[in-house]
């Protein structure tokens, strides 16, 4: 009877071969361990790396950011000021219409000026000719406290006493405007001050301390030249101020 195999029998593996298990295993896939096949010299990213990737990544989208942010305020900049400038352009364009056309007539006054609105009498554009208009130019603050150029016009007279009642409308108009006034203004841009001057006996001088020739000729009353001065508020694309010279075209200088 062959007797049972002892638990200190010799391994089948010779002592001096203790890779032989190992090596023959070797070649043997393992039960729960899928093979996987990486290419040689393959590699991922390491932290350090992504770290510095997405640092550089959003310093390029500030940068980005901010660039874009310039571009946008110069085009609304640029925009705001075109937009200023056309509207300066208008209501400068209107006061040198307003004086072109100035009409003397007969016992009336074409212009005047007391410090706080300047009043004219001037032709109708309008075809046909639909009588005379008396234009009233001053500064007023509004609701804000912002100061603004306004401009008045009157429906138009045909008769001395409607001209004599647009005239005093006018004048009311500047100082205590009611809704019945201001139906017929216009606002024309934002204003800080403005001044005027008249060119007579060839100088400039207060309208208000000059004087023209005393006679009845109303043609007289109209100076030479006339000044206006303009200070536009600070705060806005065009600031500062603005000189406008207007000559009259009875001698010979042209228009404004």
């Amino acid at each position: 009877m062959s007797s049972p195999p002892s638990r200190f029998a010799r391994s089948p593996f010779r002592e001096d071969d203790g890779l032989g298990c190992e090596a023959a295993l070797a070649g043997r896939p393992r039960a729960g361990i899928a093979a996987v096949a990486r290419p040689r010299g393959a590699r991922g990213f390491t932290l350090i790396e992504l770290l510095v990737a997405i640092s550089v990544m959003a310093l390029i989208a500030i940068l980005s950011w901010r660039g874009l942010d310039g571009m946008v305020r110069a085009q609304e900049s640029t925009r705001q000021r075109a937009d200023e400038m056309l509207v300066l352009q208008a209501a400068l364009g209107q006061w040198g219409t307003d004086l072109d056309a100035l009409m003397p007539v007969a016992n009336t006054t074409p212009l005047d000026w007391d410090g706080q609105v300047l009043r004219l009498t001037r032709r109708s554009s309008a075809v046909p000719d639909e009588g005379a208009l008396v234009v009233a130019w001053t500064r007023r603050n509004n609701n804000q406290g912002v100061g603004q150029w306004l401009r008045w016009q009157s429906p138009p007279v045909r008769t001395r006493a409607d001209w004599r009642q647009a005239w005093e409308q006018a004048a009311q108009w500047a100082r205590t405007p009611g809704d019945a006034e201001r139906r017929y203004e216009v606002t024309l841009l934002p204003l800080d001050s403005w001044q005027i001057f008249y060119y007579r006996g060839g100088a400039w001088s207060n309208p208000q301390s000059s004087t023209g020739t005393s006679s009845g000729d109303s043609t007289s009353a109209i100076p030479d030249g006339i000044r206006v001065q303009i200070t536009l508020p600070p705060g806005q694309a065009l600031a500062g101020q603005l000189t406008r010279d207007w000559v009259n075209p009875v001698l010979g200088g042209g228009r404004s």
